[in-house]
């Protein structure tokens, strides 16, 4: 994603569809770029600070750090490392582009669960900004290369919600529309498209102007029936609501701060939970974040949360001027929304979080930014109905949602892996389909090992 070129083709005789002014027609038009370079780099780079490659989710979002101290040399030095990346063969790339890193920062690299240091934080926010700058300047290439009006991402950068934003900010396009799946995994989705676009043509329901995707809930689901027999052969005690009395119910629990797992439907595609395998909790809470982080995700609680917004509501919570279904743009908290953190001086680092800066702190980033989700009609059913009740009973149309999953562990699939992770963390209400479970009554959980040893910290 960093060298591009033209080429210039023959038109087709066969090639229809109207030439844009000063732009190049599509069957004329080849743009190659060089895979991986913008993420090997930012992986090397937080592998080198951070001491896991996964963690530059984690720093980057925070980013907490002065980006100007490290950025001048990423942008200076980012030819000498791509050539690395094109130069040496896949097993070798991350090493010395690790290498190359430490020969422009100095210092010993970072141990894997270290203290965190005003130096990670600004070599993470110095390569999120020069990231940032790469992809608009694609973005806008692109834009002013084919004239196209609506731009769609894929691969693993795409999953960078702070540059996807960035990109939404700069109205180079009327949308952007981020494949939910974007990384290695979303192959499998772009090669089947790409088969069905050659034998059947046009896709009418992709042509309809809404979402194809259908939320990307492609996963496995299980009925009612299923769940209440795991339940019943376990003992497990519940409680069983009907379609429409489950939602205020629900909404009620996190209206008192309580923490609601939340299992409904077929399971999302991608790696972000979008209602589907999710744990809820109230945005309004200012100690939120970093309970659900240090009791039930067990990661460190400077990790940031998303909101999930009712659809019709965003633009009261966020300036965001589009759909953001898959948690996949970050927005800026609406003035309206925000509240005067007071004096920073003297504060630095993680002592920034502790400071609310707006009426949904848990899901409010130290630069009032917004890892967003709107849920509008095509969400899980449940999801969206719960999101109305919490709405009319508190007035807020917030809530924080993250995977239904632990540090390092896959998001939930089955009833069996939604109750195993309910009982081993402090989530206090677990909902699974109709069946409502709460934490107090029920009965011992009992392991012979540490269940936390046999998963690999992220």
């Amino acid at each position: 994603m960093w060298v591009h070129k033209r080429v210039e083709r023959p038109t087709s005789q066969n090639s229809a569809g109207p030439e844009r002014s000063g732009a190049v027609p599509p069957d004329q038009l080849d743009i190659a770029f060089a895979p991986l370079a913008i993420g090997l780099d930012a992986t090397a780079a937080t592998r080198r600070r951070a001491g896991k490659a996964d963690r530059v989710a984690g720093l980057v979002g925070v980013a907490l750090g002065v980006a100007d101290l490290a950025a001048a040399s990423l942008r200076t030095s980012h030819s000498d490392a791509i050539g690395v990346v094109l130069a040496e063969p896949p097993g070798r790339r991350c090493h010395l582009l690790q290498r190359r890193f430490e020969e422009l920062f100095g210092g010993p690299r970072r141990v894997a669960e270290g203290p965190l240091t005003e130096r990670e934080f600004d070599l993470a926010a110095s390569v999120q900004q020069v990231t940032e700058e790469i992809v608009v300047r694609l973005a806008r290439t692109a834009q002013e290369t084919t004239g196209e009006t609506k731009l769609c991402l894929a691969g693993g950068v795409a999953l960078n919600c702070v540059a996807n934003g960035a990109v939404v900010r700069e109205r180079l396009y009327d949308e952007v529309w981020v494949q939910p799946a974007a990384g290695d995994a979303g192959g499998a989705l772009g090669a089947a498209l790409a088969v069905a676009a050659r034998r059947t043509g046009t896709r009418q329901h992709v042509s309809s102007g809404r979402d194809a995707m259908r939320g990307a809930r492609l996963g496995p689901a299980f009925t009612d029936g299923e769940i209440q027999a795991y339940l019943d052969e376990n003992g497990f005690p519940y409680e069983r609501f009907g379609e429409h009395e489950l939602a205020p119910a629900v909404a009620g629990h996190l209206a008192e701060a309580k923490v609601v797992g939340w299992f409904q439907g077929r399971m999302e595609f991608g790696p972000r939970a979008l209602g589907a395998r999710s744990i809820l909790a109230d945005a309004r809470n200012p100690d939120m974040q970093a309970v659900m982080n240090l009791k039930i995700k067990f990661r460190e609680s400077f990790r940031p949360f998303a909101p999930a917004v009712l659809a019709e509501s965003a633009e009261h919570y966020f300036q965001l001027k589009q759909d953001s279904p898959y948690m996949l743009l970050v927005a800026e908290v609406a003035d309206d929304m925000r509240v005067d953190a007071g004096d920073p001086t003297g504060k630095t680092g993680l002592d920034l979080l502790k400071m609310p800066r707006s009426t949904i702190p848990a899901v409010t980033h130290v630069d009032y930014s917004a890892r967003v989700q709107t849920v509008g009609p095509e969400a899980e059913p449940a999801y969206r109905r719960l999101l109305a009740a919490f709405h009319d009973l508190t007035g807020c149309a917030v809530l924080i949602n993250t995977s239904f999953n632990v540090r390092g562990e896959p998001i939930v699939r089955s009833p069996q892996e939604a109750y195993g992770c309910f009982m081993r963390t402090n989530i206090d209400v677990l909902v699974l389909g109709s069946f409502v479970l709460l934490k107090g009554v029920q009965p011992e959980w009992l392991e012979t090992v540490d269940w936390r040893s046999d998963i690999p910290l992220d």
